[in-house]
């Protein structure tokens, strides 16, 4: 399987909607753990980078 690739910045789309019902994600971390912003609500999650890859959907926005 292929690794995903992803960048600090980039907004992204994971397999299921956070509860106030947006599924973009803003990649405001990286290292052995990914924190991400969810770009509605602004609520902040950090998930090992394992999980986090299994639950990417794919790259919306790269960042500039």
């Amino acid at each position: 399987m292929e690794r995903k690739t992803f960048q600090l910045g980039d907004v992204i789309e994971m397999k299921k909607p956070h509860p106030c019902g947006t599924n973009a994600w803003k990649v405001i971390r990286m290292g052995m753990d990914i924190r991400i912003k969810c770009t509605g609500c602004g609520h902040s999650v950090m998930l090992p980078r394992s999980r986090f890859e299994r639950r990417m959907k794919k790259v919306l926005k790269q960042a500039e």
